[in-house]
């Protein structure tokens, strides 16, 4: 017999290695695992005792053990056999004997090992069987298992699971209560939607072709992107708008020398600040619409911030050059000292002269925007089902949800059922964007639906299935899912970075800086680039001065971005803002602990903080003049409440005035109160301090420490 393996012979003998090991290290055989390999005579020592024979080389071997006998010995001895018969015992013979007696024992251990064994496995067999399917809730698994809920739950609370009665179990607790009552478990996972989705896709229809680019115009208000726009498509666009700017986004088609364009009109004005980042989201090009007599203005940097952080292409258009105090090399000069080069000054940014209201320019950029699609070979599948994004969703009184989808790959048809997001619905009704009813809508063109069950949020994505019932199905599972996590996603912060830097979920630490005065801001900045981190690399996306506003909210929400204001403070909206998308915001009036922090947060060294929790803010409506006390404020609370005993600081215009004050007396008509809450007027006076203005805002604070 060749060299076999443990796992080999435990096989052929219908044992399982372990056992076949534990009797091997009986009769003395070393092995280490269930791969080693097994000589002849040892393979026959196990087989022998195995089958119930006795082994006789163990009784040859005792012999050869035994002192021979000398010849004068081994006569006298046949003599006295000749006369009488040995009364002892040979002792050869007894420990072969004893040797055969042990292996025997150690074979019928073994064998009756295995037949139990067998015996298990086919009570096993003859156990029920139950067939669950998706999410089974702890009442549902009770009646299948033939126990009481209650039984289940005292289960559950022996394993250490707290659980109620309708709530879903995974997939190992099921296992082991199944196992627990004796029953055999035959469990499909319910598909998670995505695979329902993949399996839905038909086998694709044809090939790839070259589609349509999809551009945004992006920046500051009143530079002209609409009147760009309304150039380029010879159609009046502004005259139908409220004061001249754009309220909702606008999708246009337009025909360039044979071939088409898709426009993204996304509003310059900063109210709609939300609208634009969608918009930059599904653009294959950006145009960055720049005013020659205005110059590089806050929001046109906010548009650069976008367009990088959806990695899009930016083609630059210096508007209104027809004005006399235009000055395109500003521009460019500015532009530059933000990342764009021009491609005259050696850089790779495309700049174009324009006049929208002369239609100078026009022709060159259009030609320039159909280069830069040749260059990104943009292609899509019109055979497939059709995938889209949603620009924008409203409720029309007349005709239910409407959202303006722009189709990215594939063809959308009337009567399609389609997937929004966790919205289910099929298509009624396609409007283009001159008002006309179509009926198929291809890769790269934008349209008005109708049909969907309910308003999708802007930016969910769109996915044409086979039928209805799937379609809800899916959604239903959708709906499903986000209720059940209702967690929100978990947004990079200082306290967790170190966390996720290990466990591999951040690898760019993306930055906003906002400061009080531009000097600060690039101080910080340049000190924040200097910090060499292996573990993560740090990007500021974005600066600014002023208060931090819901722009910069948003900004961080689309980049998983932290927030760092020195010396400045968020508004109302923008504090709000930050709390519903669970934003970092840091506020520091110290450079150096800014950078502290955020180094010590790489690290893993961050210690316990005093966390500020705001209380409330009063607005200074007016300042009375106090020859023994100085300067007292009549204030109206707008949000939470003022407290006696709180810190207070004084906000004007966004900045700090006072920081880390106290409140010398708090009073509503002529009493001293602890606190005024939102609504009431009351008089507050700040000790040893009198440099209060009408307008400023009055926050109450507390300190509370918070371990990392």
């Amino acid at each position: 017999m060749s060299k076999v393996r443990v796992y080999e012979l435990a096989k052929e003998l219908g044992t399982t290695s372990k056992k076949l090991i534990e009797v091997m290290e009986g009769l003395n055989i070393e092995v280490r695992n269930h791969m080693s390999t097994l000589q002849d005579e040892d393979v026959q020592k196990v087989m022998a005792i195995l089958t119930g024979k006795a082994t006789e080389a163990a009784a040859d071997k005792a012999a050869e053990k035994a002192p021979a006998k000398k010849p004068a010995e081994s006569a006298a001895v046949e003599t006295a056999d000749q006369v009488k018969e040995t009364v002892t015992d040979d002792p050869a013979k007894k420990e072969a004997e004893e040797i055969e007696d042990e292996a025997e024992a150690t074979g019928r251990k073994l064998r009756k090992a295995i037949q139990e064994e067998k015996r298990a496995a086919a009570m096993k067999a003859q156990r029920p069987k139950i067939r669950l399917e998706g999410q089974v809730t702890v009442g549902e698994l009770a009646s299948h298992l033939e126990a009481t809920p209650a039984q289940l739950l005292k289960q559950l609370l022996e394993m250490g699971i707290m659980a109620n009665v309708n709530q879903p179990l995974t997939t190992d607790t099921i296992e082991l209560l199944a196992e627990e009552y004796d029953f055999i478990l035959d469990y499909v996972k319910d598909p998670d939607e995505e695979e329902l989705l993949l399996e839905e896709e038909d086998d694709v229809v044809g090939e790839e072709i070259p589609r349509k680019p999809v551009v945004t115009v992006l920046g500051h208000v009143d530079h002209g992107k609409t009147s760009l726009l309304d150039a380029i498509r010879e159609a009046n666009v502004t005259a139908g708008e409220v004061g001249g700017i754009t309220q909702h986004i606008g999708a246009y088609q337009v025909d360039v020398n044979g071939k088409k364009v898709v426009f993204l009109d996304t509003p310059g004005h900063e109210a709609f600040t939300a609208m634009r980042a969608r918009g930059a989201q599904v653009t294959d090009i950006a145009i960055l619409v720049v005013a020659a007599d205005d110059g590089v203005m806050p929001q046109t940097i906010e548009a650069i911030n976008h367009a990088r952080a959806a990695q899009v292409p930016i083609l630059v258009a210096v508007n209104k050059i027809d004005k006399p105090d235009a000055n395109p090399d500003r521009v460019k000069q500015q532009l530059g000292d933000h990342g764009l080069i021009p491609e005259d000054w050696g850089g790779e940014t495309i700049f174009v002269s324009v006049s929208a209201l002369r239609g100078d320019g026009l022709e060159e950029m259009l030609e320039m925007i159909l280069l830069l699609a040749e260059v990104a070979e943009l292609k899509a599948n019109p055979g497939r089902s059709a995938r889209g994004t949603v620009i924008e969703a409203k409720l029309d009184k007349g005709r239910g949800p409407v959202a303006t989808v722009l189709v990215q790959d594939g063809t959308l048809k009337v009567g399609d059922p389609v997937i929004c997001g966790n919205i289910a619905g099929k298509i009624r009704a396609m409007i283009n964007e001159r008002g006309d009813r179509v009926k198929t809508a291809g890769p790269s063109t934008p349209v008005e639906i109708q049909g969907l069950n309910d308003v999708p949020m802007a930016g969910d994505l769109l996915q044409a299935v086979s039928d209805d019932r799937f379609a809800r199905q899916v959604a239903e599972k959708r709906s499903v899912k986000m209720k059940e996590a209702s967690k929100r996603i978990p947004r990079v912060s200082l306290e967790e970075l170190f966390r996720q830097i290990q466990e591999g979920e951040v690898k760019d630490l993306n930055l906003i800086l906002k400061g009080d005065v531009q000097g600060s801001v690039e101080a910080l900045q340049d000190a924040l680039y200097k910090l060499s981190l292996e573990e993560v690399q740090i990007k500021v996306i974005h600066t600014g001065v002023g208060a931090i506003n819901e722009s910069d909210v948003m900004l961080a929400s689309a980049s998983n971005a932290i927030i760092i204001g020195f010396n400045v403070r968020p508004d109302n909206n923008a504090r709000k803002q930050a709390e519903i998308d669970n934003v970092d915001m840091r506020l520091y009036r110290i450079i150096y602990e800014a950078i502290e922090d955020i180094k010590s947060a790489v690290t893993g060294l961050l210690k316990p903080i005093m966390k500020e929790v705001i209380l409330g803010q009063a607005e200074v409506r007016q300042v009375f003049k106090a020859s023994r006390l100085g300067s007292i404020a009549g204030s109206h609370v707008i949000e939470g409440k003022i407290s006696r005993n709180a810190s207070i600081r004084l906000i004007r215009d966004g900045k700090v005035i006072l920081e880390d004050g106290h409140l010398a007396s708090l009073k509503r008509f002529k009493d001293d109160v602890r606190e005024v809450l939102t609504g009431y007027e009351c008089g507050i006076l700040i000790e040893n301090f009198n440099d209060i203005h009408e307008g400023d805002i009055i926050e109450a604070y507390a300190m509370e420490q918070v371990a990392r």
